[in-house]
């Protein structure tokens, strides 16, 4: 537990950095000094003061804060009286604030404070016959973190469906909804979905941090070379800019960072997503709702009648949804979508088998994206070790060129990496490209023309940069392994 309380630290804009033989407070711009008194009495030593920056404050205030709840949270807590444990919580409850002292309450409000702190993407709940399980994505790798009594897991999966406004007492069908939540100073999406099993419901919360959808362009990690040709595409007034990858690649990253360019108040811009991730000012949003008909396509039918200049399609799945976006991009729109393949020139061929004329594709396509992420290596411990043949003949380096590796510490979490990098890979449309296109010519055809910075060639450079492993490099080129390389 942190010395301050919460309330009283978050009023008077106030931090405890460190306690020893002094303790140092971290200030808030505007802080009130009368507070610095009960601080001192609070924490019985001298006090050091240090002032921060706003946004400085609320990143160390969060910091601080957000273990409290996971730690005060274990198996024995949930055997006593829950009271009004299924209480409607506010819209956007701030979680770090324990004005709730419920159990299972704690515990939910630990977990989603733990998962942002480790900067987890998804909190797994799965109930299995011996134990109630919760387990992390943390840079794209699940891992375990709690093991509870299977008694608590209908509590558990209640209470998370109260947050999120669904029906707790229908357990027979998949069920979909959103919470809004506060972390100290940030703002969170938590998308939830629950699924029927047989010990109980899973329930998977997706974690949507709302800064990234401020996102730059130049803040993806791109080479300089991949950024111009993408800003170079972004600035065409008609065509299609795909960007491809599998799940939890970064896609939609990648085109709201996109959209941010573009949204400079000249410009109408519209999009059809399902769900919508980030609300972002200045861009109209839309969701999909097949349950009353709203799909792809009718919506992106109804926003062409939009007056638009700019138009985001979550995801080309169909031939429908296809065959408006390419002609939306001839009647003289922009177009940034995601199409589910492998590489960039595989999105040609996907469309193509969706049924859009090839002629079509031709003359409408200007910039395709292929991107994956890969794990970074920790600053903090990764070393140097000699390049065994494998290794060695993968990368294209002489035997026993020094290569990092992970090793783990309390930085990382034991895990050796920390954070994730973008990889990406661009197919620009050019005449050659085009009459490729238009030829019906094959996938290596088009992306021995057009791929002018391949996934395994960053991939590589990544490697020999000492930014993550060979094995992680593998990971994401499996096609680039099957010929012996990187």
């Amino acid at each position: 537990m942190t010395a301050l309380d919460y309330a009283f630290a978050k009023r008077h804009g106030l931090v405890l950095l460190s306690l020893d033989e002094h303790a140092t407070i971290g200030l808030r711009e505007g802080f009130d000094p009368l507070a610095l008194i009960e601080a001192r009495r609070a924490l019985g030593a001298p006090l050091k003061l240090q002032m921060l920056a706003t946004a400085a404050f609320d990143r160390k205030f969060s910091e601080v804060y957000a273990g409290a709840g996971l730690a005060s949270a274990s198996g024995d807590d949930f055997d006593g009286a829950l009271g009004h444990l299924l209480d409607d919580m506010p819209t956007a409850a701030d979680l770090l604030d324990p004005q709730d002292d419920a159990p299972v309450i704690r515990l939910i409000n630990g977990l989603i404070a733990e998962a942002v702190r480790s900067g987890a993407s998804d909190i797994h709940i799965e109930p299995y016959e011996q134990a109630l399980v919760v387990r992390l994505r943390v840079d794209g790798v699940l891992r375990e973190i709690l093991s509870l009594s299977p008694r608590i897991a209908a509590m558990l999966v209640s209470r998370v469906k109260v947050m999120a406004k669904l029906d707790i007492a229908e357990k027979r069908i998949p069920q979909d909804g959103r919470i809004s939540l506060a972390l100290g100073g940030k703002s969170l999406d938590v998308r939830v979905s629950t699924l029927p099993a047989r010990m109980g419901e899973r329930v998977v919360m997706r974690i949507l941090d709302k800064e990234q959808a401020g996102l730059g362009l130049a803040d993806l990690g791109m080479s300089p070379r991949m950024l111009a040709a993408l800003e170079a595409a972004l600035r065409e007034p008609n065509g299609i800019v795909l960007v491809t990858g599998p799940t939890g690649s970064g896609k939609t990253t990648t085109l709201y960072a996109g959209l941010g360019l573009l949204n400079d108040k000249s410009r109408n811009i519209l999009t059809i997503e399902d769900p919508v991730e980030y609300a972002v000012h200045g861009v109209g949003q839309t969701q999909v709702n097949t349950k009353v008909g709203m799909t792809f396509a009718a919506g992106l039918r109804a926003i062409l009648r939009q007056d638009p200049d700019v138009v985001m399609v979550g995801e080309i799945r169909d031939a429908e949804t296809a065959q408006i976006a390419v002609q939306a991009s001839l009647t003289g729109h922009l177009v940034l979508s995601t199409v589910h393949t492998n590489d960039a020139a595989g999105a040609v061929v996907r469309l193509r088998d969706m049924g859009v004329e090839p002629f079509l594709l031709a003359s409408t396509m200007r910039l395709i994206i292929a991107q994956r992420l890969v794990r970074r290596l920790c600053r903090s411990c990764a070393v140097d070790e000699p390049a065994d043949a494998a290794a060695a003949a993968l990368v294209e380096v002489p035997l026993g060129t020094p290569l990092r590796r992970p090793v783990g510490c309390a930085e990382c979490g034991h895990t050796g990496f920390q954070g994730r990098i973008g990889v990406y890979e661009a197919l620009r449309v050019d005449d050659a490209v085009r009459r490729l296109i238009g030829q019906n010519a094959a996938e290596d055809e088009i992306a021995a023309a057009g791929v002018e910075v391949a996934l395994k060639d960053e991939a590589r450079r990544y490697v020999l940069e000492g930014l993550t492993t060979v094995e992680e490099a593998l990971r994401i080129t499996g096609a680039g392994a099957r010929d012996g390389e990187l």
